[in-house]
């Protein structure tokens, strides 16, 4: 068995031992076990690549293979990693182990519960590594299908109505992205030759104008929608606050993730010339979810819709950077969709913890937090911080990359946008030190607060590997930019002939 299908494998072996567990800590511990492996893996995989480029692979895929799935229609089981997909699998490691932890106190239904995000995560890791257009699609759907499940029989508040409308809007942009791929694949013989789903392969194969124009938007949008793209985010706020705390740290620190990892690796890589001629109208509508995100949080009096309506407007910013399609935005959207990762899922980690402790998520109903549960307070400002930008943190390290690469335009146009974006980071500012303000600091409001204790050892390891995480990009990005920089290689190659590098 090759090295890269151990990510698919491991995750289905850890389901199928909770399957045979007897009780709620037993169902746990394997939970933790299996992803702690996974966890391990996704490092393993980093220091092995680092090391066979180190060698001097200068292969555009490392650990690659493939095996026939459908011959007729030369489907595969073609998988392979570089920088970018390195760097998303390490982060998905880091995400779902912390979230298992996150979940300790799970009681109702906790077998199925593990067994259904274990599921999802496996749709996640296998999308990553996927080179074959048809495979990377079966896998986003294993990622996208359990979140029904999970946010209609373990969320809160309207969940049904939540978990309906998500299900409904991703199915959506799954049918308009399937036409996008089989559109792909009908015009992968423009050169001669056979059609294929290999990514690789189509990347060589120039093709006509006419199908680009009419399956670039198709492909954009369906991953766009998954990234949160404007109009069509309505689905996430409503999807982030009914989700339980490990769903929402998978929902917004991974799978929106796959929305701008599949913009990039198929809408652009793909269908270059027409993402060049149609990029002005899509960087309106990411310009604007990111705006429009920034400005939602500013309103909201529940501290899950803030996070969700953050993340509307980071994801918005991922979208926003790939679209520039200058190797400075390009490593920039990478680091941001793996600060926000980190840093989303810190924060809905925590207020998950909170409302275990006080049962209110309403912002008017906390305040002097920091006095009874200094280190998840202390944990919350730390991810604020890097919310809004701070230097030594991630978001400074992706957002400054960003932002550099889209001023390397000088036309109006996009100096415009990009100033209107960068104008997020002063409206990220205020509603982060609302909140912080409002729940940390100041008087306790209610005296049964007094009563609460602070984290737990499962919470203190949950939040902890994720704000060494945020640190550890924040203080040292070099390795992590340069791995991402050397991947972007073959993407600006298909871009040279399209715009300038």
């Amino acid at each position: 068995m090759d090295f890269l299908t151990l990510f698919v494998v491991v995750p289905v072996l850890t389901i199928i031992a909770i399957v045979f567990t007897k009780n709620m800590k037993q169902t746990r511990l394997v939970a933790a076990v299996g992803m702690g492996i996974q966890l391990l893996l996704a490092v393993a995989l980093v220091f092995m690549y680092l090391a066979e480029r180190k060698a001097g692979n200068t292969s555009e895929m490392l650990f690659s293979h493939s095996y026939v799935w459908f011959e007729s229609l030369n489907i595969k089981y073609n998988i392979g990693v570089d920088g970018i997909s390195v760097a998303m699998i390490l982060l998905t490691g880091i995400v779902v182990f912390t979230g298992v932890f996150a979940s300790w106190t799970v009681e109702y239904l906790s077998r199925e519960f593990f067994i259904s995000l274990i599921f999802l995560s496996t749709g996640v890791f296998g999308f990553f590594i996927s080179l074959d257009l048809f495979t990377m699609f079966l896998f986003y759907e294993v990622a996208v299908i359990p979140m029904y499940l999970l946010i209609g029989i373990w969320g809160t508040g309207p969940k049904e109505y939540s978990a309906m409308k998500l299900t409904l809007m991703l199915m959506g942009a799954s049918a308009l992205l399937l036409v996008g791929i089989l559109g792909i694949y009908f015009n992968s013989n423009a050169g001669g030759g056979e059609l294929t789903f290999s990514i690789l392969e189509i990347s060589k194969v120039h093709i006509p104008m006419a199908a680009q124009r009419m399956f670039f938007p198709m492909t954009f949008i369906g991953f766009g929608v998954l990234g949160a793209l404007f109009p069509f985010h309505t689905w996430s706020p409503d999807g982030h606050a009914s989700a339980p705390t490990a769903v929402s740290m998978l929902h917004a620190g991974v799978l929106m993730k796959l929305g701008g990892y599949g913009a990039f690796r198929v809408a652009i890589f793909l269908l270059p010339d027409a993402a060049k001629e149609m990029s002005w109208f899509f960087l309106i509508l990411t310009g604007t979810s990111v705006v429009y995100g920034a400005f939602g949080a500013i309103f909201q009096k529940d501290l899950k819709y803030i996070n969700a309506y953050s993340s509307v407007s980071h994801c918005g910013l991922v979208l926003f950077a790939i679209l520039m399609m200058n190797r400075a935005a390009l490593n920039g959207a990478v680091l941001q969709m793996l600060s926000h990762g980190l840093m989303t899922a810190l924060f809905f980690a925590l207020i998950g913890m909170i409302y275990g402790r006080t049962h209110t998520r309403m912002i008017n109903k906390l305040g002097g937090l920091m006095k009874v549960m200094p280190i998840l307070a202390v944990s919350y400002v730390i991810a604020g911080l890097a919310n809004l930008g701070l230097p030594g943190l991630s978001g400074f390290v992706a957002e400054m990359t960003i932002f550099f690469g889209s001023f390397q335009y000088t036309d109006v146009f996009h100096r415009v946008l990009t100033i209107s974006v960068a104008a997020s980071i002063v409206i990220t500012a205020v509603y982060i030190l609302r909140v912080v303000g409002k729940i940390l600091y100041g008087p306790i409001v209610n005296k049964e607060f007094l009563k609460l204790d602070d984290a737990h050892w499962y919470e203190r390891l949950s939040t902890g590997l994720l704000i060494v995480g945020i640190a550890g990009i924040g203080i040292a990005p070099l390795w992590l930019s340069d791995m991402i920089n050397e991947s972007l290689s073959p993407i600006m190659h298909q871009l040279l002939n399209v715009i300038v590098k």
